[in-house]
């Protein structure tokens, strides 16, 4: 069952959430590892999985990274390297299911009135739209905040982090286990703000298959901040969701905040999709 309580136009002038914005996630050459093989692991951009391109380590914009493998935490930060791609690059000894997380900071970027007008009402935010383009400001400088997660499988479906908080300001939590999912299978998560669940809150689903082809969706949080959407299609799932508010600060106009989530779902739990499937082998 989808959740698909709207958000009142009132709120969105002060607190808009939108999903169609280009969005950083990571991602992995494969979602199926085996006990001793590496995992390397990308930090991706693009719209709506689309355009895809690929930042490189920037400690100065990393503000967290961290891996949860086999019960264990550990800190990426300590080991990770300037402009290096992958951003990770480790060798996975725990079977189970193991979570990346990483807080990235997008420098401050300056935006046009005409462009950010027109960009919110292709985002259906019409009246946020209006504020913009009857202002008289000619450019608004937006500062925006990537919490991105990634769930692979070593060996065999067992437990992780991807049912827990791990303390991101704005964080999907998915409530099944990613990799023991079936065709036709309810899969659930929550969206959290600051640590709450958030309601009437828009979360897209993309789906990329093999071909390149991408399937979205869009689904609505309920009251208790929940999602749901049922599987259908085997290939890279990508969960996301955007919240902008006016910045209470004189440094920016708007604050931009976005989490996503990644996860490969095969019926089988076989390497039949990999890295090279979705167009990235070219750059590495």
């Amino acid at each position: 069952m989808k959740y698909r309580n709207l958000l009142p136009l009132a709120i969105l002038l002060l607190a808009v959430l939108r999903v169609n914005a280009q969005d950083s996630y990571l991602s992995t050459r494969t979602y199926f590892l085996h006990k001793g093989e590496k995992l390397d692991v990308y930090l991706m951009y693009g719209d709506q999985f689309k355009d895809i391109d690929e930042y490189k380590y920037d400690a100065a914009k990393v503000k967290k990274f961290m891996l949860y493998d086999g019960g264990k935490k550990i800190n990426l930060m300590t080991a990770a390297k300037d402009s290096a791609s992958p951003v990770m690059s480790s060798v996975m000894n725990n079977p189970g299911i193991s979570v990346v997380e990483m807080t990235y900071d997008i420098p401050v970027t300056a935006i046009d009135r005409e462009v950010y007008g027109q960009y919110l009402n292709n985002e259906g935010l019409t009246k946020l739209a209006e504020t913009v383009n009857n202002s008289n400001q000619s450019r608004f400088r937006e500062k925006k905040t990537s919490y991105v997660k990634l769930a692979v499988m070593i060996d065999k479906p067992g437990s992780g982090e991807f049912d827990k908080q791990l303390g991101q300001d704005f964080e999907i939590v998915f409530k099944q286990n990613p990799y023991k999912l079936n065709y036709g299978d309810d899969f659930t998560g929550t969206l959290y703000y600051k640590g709450k669940p958030l309601k009437g809150a828009p979360v897209d689903i993309f789906l990329k298959v093999p071909s390149g082809n991408i399937y979205p969706d869009r689904v609505t949080t309920n009251d208790k901040g929940e999602f749901s959407t049922t599987v259908t299609r085997e290939g890279v799932y990508l969960f996301r969701s955007v919240r902008t508010e006016a910045s209470k600060g004189t440094d920016t106009d708007f604050e931009t905040i976005q989490t996503a989530f990644t996860f490969l779902f095969n019926s089988s739990n076989t390497r039949t999709m990999d890295f090279k499937s979705f167009g990235l082998s070219d750059r590495h």
